[in-house]
């Protein structure tokens, strides 16, 4: 149902012509959809041209899900005399991750996969390893990341994560003007981000301008998600600005901060990540708002309490106070759109994701609701939810707002 207001034509259109995630140039997209929707053929490079009709050969599905995975595509292959010579079935289990049928009925609750040396699949896997160990949980992360790649891979894909997440606030500050659509929104985050600065330095700021600084991060990101433009999954598109603005703040607002704490961000908000989505889900088509911005607050407030001298239980502390704090999150985006409300909720997540981490660190990680119970409850209310409050804009703040 919102396929289209999610971009899923154009995603797999370019998919098509063979552009991928990181290869990904929003001005050449442009051109290629262009040429493909006057043309009605893809171009990928070494196949020649395929006959693809954008109006008559993408076909969006209204009936019954698929039993697998709400996110069901099935891709056929016709020759010249109509006949079917390929189908292929690929579930999205959300942050860009894509399973064909085969695959995930092999995937198994109990499997890690590749043999890591930190094979935790709970949060209490993961703090009763840390003590034994005595590495924190981006040390346990990064040896994990060494069975699959060489550490110059590693630093190199951490620094390239964060420089396209970079770069995508720096864009979000800079650009103006309306999102497409038909929502008639406007880009907030510029005259935001002017504004502040603009603001800084001055007596009479207002100390509460702290949170803008947060969420106006978090909305540039959100809005270039919004207009098509590059980001990172962080664990998904609708909750991509949430990681990137708590980092960025801590860049540009803490005092004790530190480039060289860039790669322990990001190791242990993506160690809090792996829990939530081996455990629960990461998809609001699965489990509703809560499992997308309420999995980036707590993989951010993980991160800015471990770069702020958390312990590993005040990291696992700081994770479950944010997630506590987005259970039963619906997912009802406006027309489809990821506009309303998510870019603003992303700006909110920001927030909780640094109250979460100040609040552990306050502590010394005893506390009542472990993060594995949390997790659990969320993947719970996921199951309960009606799928009108599922990324299918069928219910909530989709249905209630005027169509004018």
């Amino acid at each position: 149902f919102t396929g289209v207001g999610h971009a899923t034509d154009r995603a797999i259109t370019l998919g098509l012509e063979g552009f991928t995630p990181e290869n990904y140039d929003e001005v050449k997209a442009s051109k290629a959809l262009s040429r493909i929707q006057s043309t009605h053929f893809l171009e990928p490079d070494g196949l020649g041209k395929l006959k693809f009709n954008t109006s008559e050969d993408l076909i969006f599905d209204y009936g019954p899900r698929l039993d697998e995975h709400s996110n069901g595509l099935i891709l056929y292959a016709i020759d010249h005399q109509g006949d079917v010579i390929l189908e292929e079935i690929y579930f999205s289990i959300g942050g860009g991750f894509i399973l064909t049928k085969s695959e995930f009925s092999k995937v198994s609750p109990n499997e890690i996969g590749t043999e890591v040396p930190y094979p935790f699949k709970t949060a209490a896997e993961m703090l009763q390893m840390a003590r034994s160990s005595g590495k924190s949980i981006a040390e346990m992360k990064r040896d994990n990341e060494k069975a699959l790649h060489s550490n110059a891979e590693i630093k190199d894909g951490l620094s390239r994560i964060w420089k396209t997440m970079d770069m995508c606030i720096k864009r979000g500050l800079e650009n103006d003007g309306q999102l497409p659509g038909g929502l008639n929104v406007k880009r907030r985050a510029k005259g935001i981000y002017d504004a502040l600065i603009s603001e800084k330095g001055k007596n009479l700021t207002p100390p509460h301008t702290t949170n803008d600084w947060m969420s106006v991060y978090a909305m540039a990101v959100n809005e270039e998600n919004a207009a098509g433009g590059q980001v990172v999954t962080a664990p998904t598109n609708g909750a991509a600005g949430v990681v990137p603005s708590v980092l960025r703040y801590y860049l540009d607002h803490v005092p004790t901060s530190s480039q060289s704490k860039i790669e322990d961000f990001l190791l242990t908000a993506a160690a809090i990540g792996g829990l939530v989505k081996f455990n629960a889900s990461i998809s609001g088509a699965e489990a509703g708002c809560q499992a997308e911005v309420g999995s980036a607050s707590a993989m951010a407030a993980a991160g800015f309490c471990a770069v702020n001298g958390g312990t590993p239980e005040q990291i696992e502390n700081a994770a479950e106070i944010a997630l506590e704090h987005h259970l039963g999150m619906t997912c009802d985006p406006v027309k489809g759109l990821v506009q309303v409300p998510c870019i603003e909720r992303n700006g909110l997540g920001a927030i909780k994701a640094i109250s979460a981490a100040s609040l552990a660190l306050r502590g010394d990680g005893t506390h009542v609701i472990p993060l594995d119970v949390c997790i659990e409850t969320m993947r719970q209310t996921g199951e309960d939810m009606s799928e009108r409050y599922k990324e299918t804009s069928m219910g909530g703040l989709a249905v209630n707002i005027p169509n004018c």
